[in-house]
Parts: structure tokens; sequence; C-alpha cells
């Protein structure tokens, strides 16, 4: 399970996310930003890690994409209890979390693997981004402006694997 460097690097992020909640908590910004770029090139350092060096592992495959949500979540909810994002975008991400595992599973008794889209890794980006600036600039202008960023692109990458994957609905009981 922990004996590649790549799922290590994602126990990591996962240890980072109670970090950063109590700066965020205790009112320290800087060090909490800090933690969340840590937390956030710690996606792209496994993920690199995992393919050049040849450490994919079905751990990895699983927790890799849940330390991502589990990280985006953790910092939205602080944001909603903080009056930064209102709560219906939370709601709206996670709607489109289970709704794209949901299609994976109905793709899994298929014999089918629906692969992680382009728009899915800008979502992740532009939401990781976005979580950043609204930890250094909490100001309503630019919580606005991120969370909308937040949405559309949320919005956007899950109708798309849907649009795209609509054939795995086709032998559904």
């Amino acid at each position: 399970m922990l004996k590649t460097t790549a799922n290590k690097i994602t126990l990591l992020r996962i240890v980072l996310i109670p970090v950063w909640l109590i700066l965020a908590y205790l009112g320290k910004p800087g060090a909490a930003l800090a933690v969340y770029i840590i937390a956030c090139l710690s996606d792209m350092a496994d993920g690199y890690i995992a393919r050049h060096y040849n450490q994919i592992t079905k751990f990895g495959k699983f927790m890799d994409p849940l330390a991502d949500k589990m990280l985006v979540l953790a910092a939205m909810c602080f944001f909603v209890e903080n009056g930064q994002m209102p709560g219906w975008v939370v709601a709206i991400v996670l709607f489109r979390e289970f709704a794209v595992s949901g299609l994976r599973l109905i793709a899994v008794e298929q014999q089918r693997v629906i692969a992680a889209a382009w728009s899915g890794k800008v979502k992740t980006a532009v939401t990781m981004v976005a979580l950043c600036v609204m930890t250094v600039f909490p100001l309503p202008a630019v919580n606005l402006i991120c969370t909308v960023l937040i949405l559309v692109t949320t919005v956007y990458s899950g109708v798309e694997y849907f649009v795209k994957n609509r054939d795995v609905f086709q032998d559904i009981d």
C-alpha cells in the first residue's frame, strides 16, 4: 500500500487537510496558504511520480482523487462557514462528484474505465487555485469571482462526462 513514493505523497496530502483547517480557523492565512499550496502541489507530484516511475497502484488510483476531493471540500466547507461561499455551491460540487463516481461504477460493471477528462483536471486546478485566492484575499468580489469559476468548471466538467459517456446508460435495465 505505502511502498511507493507516490502513495506516500498522496497520504501526506490527506494529513495536511486538518493542518490547513487548524491554521485557517486560527486566522493564520499565510501559513494556511503555504500548507494548502504544498497539498495542491503534492497532487501534481504524486501523479507525475506514479506515471514516470511506474508506481501506479490500486491504492493510488483510489486515494489520489479521493484526497483531492477531501482537500477541496474541506476548504469549501471552511469558506461556507466563514461566509465566503454559499453552501449550495458545495452541494453542486458534491452532486457532480457523486454523479461522476456513479457513472464510473456503472461503466465498471460493463468492463469500461472512464478515465479522467481534461475538463475534470481543469476543474480541479481552477478550484484549487480559486480556493488559494480566497484564502489570501477574503473580499466579497474575489469570493464571488472564485465561486463562479468553481461553479462553471464543475458543471461543465460534470456535463461533459455524461455527454461523452452517455452510451454507458444504453445497457442499463
